[in-house]
């Protein structure tokens, strides 16, 4: 569970300028880097993202205008340097079906999510290979994609135990020097029973067990 102070927590009608701000493909990726790696200078994006420092530039003074970055401390006179204000940015789903704009933006959020995953699984892989990691890090490593069947009291009881045990943990590491940071995603979609007369499923995932996930 991530303390109120470090979450921004946003309301689609009293932010709805933010929300259509934060809709922006490449705002939302700065905004991911900056969570992820810490403070860093329009330039240093640009080389990360692959646009010009002119375009970082301009869309880190928009994050920064509705508050999701800020200036942070400075290495020198020469560039700024921008920061995360909050490390997670959370709302209500059912606040979010109000208006076709927040929709679209948790729509796009949650694409976003998904290839950040993709990105951090090759990232992985590749800090594995060349021995930037240890090998402590192989077994536990995995995504896992189970499908229980649970109601919504129970879906929203899991999210809750896991958001406690997230914060007993990261808590009881956070003076450990062994500690990474870790990509934790996970997701919690019901999906409606299929019609039976309906075309087949051919790119459904297997189920993995954590256990056995790679």
């Amino acid at each position: 569970m991530v303390s109120q102070e470090h979450k921004r927590v946003l309301d689609p009608e009293q932010d709805a300028a933010a929300l259509k701000a934060l809709t922006h493909p490449l705002r939302i990726r700065l905004l991911g880097l900056l969570r992820q790696d810490g403070p860093a200078t329009a330039s240093e994006l640009a080389v990360r993202t692959g646009e010009s420092s002119a375009s970082t530039s301009y869309h880190l003074r928009v994050l920064a205008k509705y508050a999701f970055v800020a200036e942070a401390e400075h290495r020198d006179g020469r560039e700024r340097r921008w920061q995360a204000v909050h490390s997670v940015t959370s709302w209500s789903n059912k606040a979010m079906e109000a208006s076709p704009g927040s929709r679209a933006f948790v729509s796009l959020s949650r694409r976003r999510q998904i290839e950040h995953l993709e990105a951090s699984l090759v990232r992985h892989e590749a800090d594995i290979t060349a021995g930037r990691l240890g090998q402590e890090w192989m077994e536990p490593s995995g995504i896992s994609d189970l499908m229980p069947r649970l109601t919504p009291e129970s879906l929203t009881e899991l999210w809750e135990v896991l958001d406690r045990k997230l914060e007993e943990l990261t808590t009881r590491d956070a003076g450990d020097p062994r500690a990474a940071q870790v990509v934790l995603l996970t997701a919690g979609l019901p999906l409606a029973p299929r019609d039976p007369g309906a075309e087949p499923e051919t790119s459904a995932p297997a189920q993995a067990d954590p256990e056995d996930a790679s």
